[in-house]
């Protein structure tokens, strides 16, 4: 449904995206990560037709977003990080507002704003003016405006941001619920809302694609042990690094002397348990405790930046 193929932005010297290709299937909801300044918002902007790319194409549906506009904008919904409501129209006249921009039928535009309204939650709030509605409210929204006309490709830009936690739960419901009728490309800075509400990330770094994976599979790729055993760090660190399944060893602070605790990295062979009992055993040092450490978004997403700044 959505392609980028080899595009990059270039502003003088700076390249805010480098030969960026991937490709979103239909229903999918992605998540866009990066840290401030890594792309994101030249990538949304981009697909949305706000900006040109220096090199390279974006297609919606087979259209592309600067050859053929009209056809690939009519195929997209964009909530902005700064949400374009009004607030001296009610919302059931933003709406309405939105319907007829994005080329809604004038018979059909009531009922798809009471329809919008229902699946976003506003039916109760519809003859209000969305200048005296709360935060979330707004919020609400302007994702609503983003629904109106049935596009097929949704693109949210921080769409929790400046919400209380209620309201945020409440805003990930709302994303969940669409997702399968709607192709959803969703950025946000809270990595357990991306968590929460993707199928697959892709994080940006220096313009460039670091890590395209689903959620899934990005555990898979390697795991994480903790473990505490009965011996000095000097004794037993050096070979704990020495094993063939463990890519990265982290030694953490026990408080108690004598006692060695750490994470261990280890690929997906499934061999980590059985070459550290082998090696323990040969030493006859006994292992205290053996625990699996299960990485959040935002464990995966340090590593991965840190792995390419190093």
């Amino acid at each position: 449904m959505i392609t980028f193929d080899h595009v990059s932005k270039r502003y003088g010297a700076l390249n805010a995206l480098q030969d960026v290709s991937f490709s979103v299937p239909k229903g999918q909801v992605l998540g866009l990560l990066g840290q401030n300044g890594a792309g994101k918002t030249t990538a949304m902007n981009i697909l949305t037709g706000c900006l040109a790319p220096s090199s390279g194409s974006v297609t919606i549906g087979g259209k592309d977003v600067i050859l053929q506009p009209r056809e690939a904008k009519r195929m997209i919904g964009y909530l902005p990080e700064a949400v374009p409501v009004y607030d001296e129209m009610t919302v059931r006249a933003y709406l309405r507002f939105a319907c007829e921009l994005k080329g809604v039928e004038k018979k059909a535009v009531a009922p798809h704003v009471e329809e919008v309204a229902e699946k976003t939650g506003l039916s109760d709030v519809l003859d209000r003016k969305i200048g005296n509605l709360s935060k979330g409210y707004r919020q609400r929204a302007g994702v609503a405006q983003a629904f109106c006309g049935t596009p097929e490709v949704i693109v949210l830009d921080e769409p929790t941001a400046g919400l209380d936690p209620k309201q945020n739960s409440e805003m990930r419901q709302l994303i969940k619920s669409l997702a399968g009728e709607h192709t959803i490309l969703f950025s946000s800075h809270i990595l357990s809302e991306v968590q929460a509400v993707c199928d697959r990330i892709i994080i940006l770094h220096h313009g460039k694609i670091i890590c395209d994976s689903a959620l899934q599979a990005l555990r898979r790729g390697e795991q994480r042990l903790r473990v505490v055993i009965d011996c000095p760090e000097k004794r037993i660190l050096p070979s704990l690094h020495q094993l063939q399944s463990v890519r990265r060893v982290e030694s953490e602070k026990t408080g108690e002397h004598g006692l060695t605790q750490a994470v261990l990295t280890v690929d997906s062979s499934g061999q980590a348990e059985r070459e550290l009992f082998t090696l323990l055993s040969s030493l006859q040092i006994p292992l205290l405790r053996l625990s699996p450490v299960e990485d959040s978004l935002e464990d995966v997403f340090l590593r991965a930046t840190m792995d390419e700044a190093g």
